[in-house]
């Protein structure tokens, strides 16, 4: 009872022990003291603020201590489902003294941005690892894996590494003119951004080819850099080489300036990414389009030559669905591929489960073998099976060969992994076409 206006509590009159009935069998059982302490609060005393000082100071990073350790995150996080992570777990690891900017932990987030869908304290990884990432690196913690990426973007332009000059050679395949705006310059409508993967990868190379005959057969006006195209640099930004990234705009720049263009289109969801959000923070202004985006409004002008008859299900790239609300555009393609039947994963659309390629993880499945018990793309792919579909159909460069590697080493090999610009080439094509 309160007490000159304070609460008095309880006195505890602890027995040593004391027989409790079973209210079902009525048997006795017999509890000590003891027992009944094990239920009092304890202080923890293995916390700290030093840690979480030491992320507030970099730039995005503080909100890792807003967690309430609610833990929606963790169900959502793909890495969860194939390890022990989530912004809650870091979020007590370093309460308890593990400083991110060593620890492996910093390098398993694909940035792949469903915690942040679900966290009702907005604790932002798609900020906190870009940022804690550049600190690691300036102080020379990084993968080496992701160290030889820096270095080959650094010194071609491109994370794999390959002459400037090999850029333009996917098109010799096409069976279509393809316009090379240095070698031939004027005005364009579509500035085509191809990126690394369709620009040097053999099975991105023939998603780029079929994206150049379809484009020619809708009579689009477009063209592409060839050699003078460098990365847009995303991945690279969010692996925490910001001052790479920030040289990659520089030269990107320049060189878009040498050209009249109405709009941007990339296959690349990074790409885009990076054209949307990040290059307007730096003065640069475009009009920027996934290429689903450019052919879906285009589907009723599509002469199709053939059916595909088979059934379809489709994986969300991250960055084009959660970072950037896409999800209709892809779907409205596959829809209009005579006699495909699309069929939906479990985690799909706003909940769509990520390939494991995002935020450097493209380049880092050598390193986060060591902390998980198989790759995201595995756990993927065997969602694709379950699906009973025959084709996984994808729309973001780095996915064909993630899939296609993940399809063989899970012993689904006879899932198909397709870009959506193969299928709609394919079904455009008369069926004695190569």
């Amino acid at each position: 009872m309160p007490i000159g206006g304070r609460k008095v509590p309880p006195k505890a009159v602890e027995k040593e022990s004391v027989a409790v009935s079973s209210t079902i069998s009525g048997r006795e059982v017999e509890l000590s003291g003891m027992w009944n302490r094990m239920f009092e609060p304890r202080v923890l005393t293995e916390t700290g603020p030093d840690g979480f000082a030491r992320l507030a100071e970099l730039d995005g990073a503080a909100s890792l201590e807003w967690c309430y350790g609610c833990g929606k995150c963790v169900p959502v996080c793909p890495v969860d489902s194939v390890g022990e992570y989530g912004p809650r777990k870091l979020h007590r690891k370093v309460q308890t003294g593990t400083n991110l900017l060593t620890d492996p932990d910093l390098w398993l987030c694909t940035t792949c941005m469903n915690c942040l869908r679900v966290c009702p304290k907005e604790v932002d990884m798609i900020q906190i690892m870009p940022a804690a990432r550049e600190a690691a690196v300036g102080e020379g913690n990084v993968p080496s894996e992701l160290q030889d990426v820096f270095e080959k973007t650094f010194r071609y332009g491109n994370a794999l590494g390959e002459n400037p000059r090999r850029r333009a050679q996917w098109t010799r395949g096409a069976g279509v003119p393809v316009r090379i705006l240095p070698s031939e310059p004027g005005p364009v409508d579509v500035l085509f951004y191809v990126e690394d993967y369709w620009s040097y990868h053999p099975r991105g190379q023939q998603a780029a080819q079929a994206f150049a005959r379809i484009a020619t057969a809708l009579g689009i006006d477009w063209g592409i850099l060839g050699h003078e195209e460098k990365t847009l640099g995303d991945s690279q930004r969010l692996a925490g080489e910001k001052g790479l990234f920030d040289a990659l705009v520089e030269d990107v720049t320049a060189t878009l300036a040498k050209y009249e263009f109405t709009r941007i289109v990339t296959p690349d969801p990074h790409g885009f990414n990076a054209l949307v959000k990040e290059y307007p923070k730096r003065g640069h202004h475009f009009d920027v389009l996934h290429y689903t985006q450019l052919l879906s409004p285009l589907v009723d002008r599509i002469e199709w030559k053939r059916p595909l008859d088979a059934k379809v299900t489709f994986h969300d790239p991250c960055y084009l669905g959660r970072h950037n609300g896409e999800y209709d555009a892809p779907r409205t393609l596959l829809r209009a591929i005579p006699g495909l039947e699309l069929v939906e994963m479990g985690r799909c659309r706003e909940n769509g489960y990520c390939c494991g390629g995002g935020g450097g993880g493209m380049w880092l499945d050598g390193f986060t073998r060591d902390y998980t018990s198989e790759r995201l793309s595995e756990r993927r792919v065997r969602e694709a099976a379950d699906s009973g579909a025959d084709i996984l159909a994808v729309c973001c460069p780095y996915e064909v060969s993630r899939f296609e590697d993940a399809a063989k080493s899970t012993g689904n090999a006879h899932l198909q992994v397709r870009d959506i610009v193969e299928l709609m080439d394919e079904a455009m094509r008369d069926g004695g076409d190569s």
